[in-house]
């Protein structure tokens, strides 16, 4: 956490639009499957383990990866970070009711954070080049985004040279959680890669396909990786 927090410091002093992903178990099954989602996120200069899945199989593999960095706890170690260093984010996604919310919690936790703007994610694709626009006259900093997956990535890559954000990130239903519309699993099963089984008992019909299936292809994946190294 403390590495990354290091480098968007350092790609927010450079002023230049930067694409921000994290990346688990589904990601790594979307990216497989959607070509142009794989090819934005390998391109992407700064790229976190959100998953503790991906920290076990990047260790399988041979690489040094040294903990999970999530997304949601990465966005809020940020705003905490644009508080004390002056930087202006922009909440884009959700119900209108959520980003609020969120942006009313934020000003509570840090009444020195000056929000350069927000606005719920639900629009027609005409309205797209003017939101971009509009994030850009907002002069921020920081953008979090929170759609789901592959569209963040790909509305993020597509609008940002438009936007012209120095760093921004998609943070799926993050608002949703700090709004209280969803429950984060408890610390100890974060801390042992079980975050995605309390997600699954809370809607095991509809994450059944995510998490079960999802899972099994994941390690499949992983295993084919290490038949190739071999």
């Amino acid at each position: 956490m403390e590495e990354t927090l290091g480098r968007v410091e350092a790609l927010v002093a450079l002023g230049e639009p930067v694409q921000h992903v994290v990346i688990n178990a589904g990601k790594i099954n979307l990216m497989a499957q959607n070509p142009t989602c794989r090819q934005i996120i390998n391109k992407s200069p700064l790229i976190n383990a959100d998953g503790q899945s991906i920290v076990w199989a990047a260790r399988f593999l041979g690489y040094d990866v040294p903990e999970r960095v999530t997304g949601i706890d990465l966005f809020e170690a940020l705003v905490k970070k644009a508080a004390e260093n002056g930087w202006r984010p922009y909440y884009f996604g959700a119900t209108e009711e959520v980003v609020r919310a969120v942006v009313a919690k934020h000003q509570q936790q840090y009444p020195n954070l000056d929000i350069a703007g927000f606005r719920n994610g639900y629009f027609e694709e005409t309205e797209a080049m003017e939101i971009a626009e509009g994030i850009r006259d907002s002069q921020a900093d920081l953008l979090f985004v929170a759609f789901s997956s592959p569209k963040k990535e790909v509305w993020i890559h597509d609008y940002q040279p438009i936007m012209e954000v120095p760093f921004a990130m998609g943070v799926g239903g993050s608002f949703d959680v700090l709004a209280g519309k969803t429950k984060r699993a408890p610390k100890w099963m974060q801390r042992i890669g079980l975050e995605w089984f309390y997600r699954w008992v809370q809607e095991p019909r509809r994450m059944f396909k995510r998490y079960i299936i999802g899972n099994i292809a994941f390690i499949r994946q992983v295993l084919q990786e290490k038949r190739k190294r071999s």
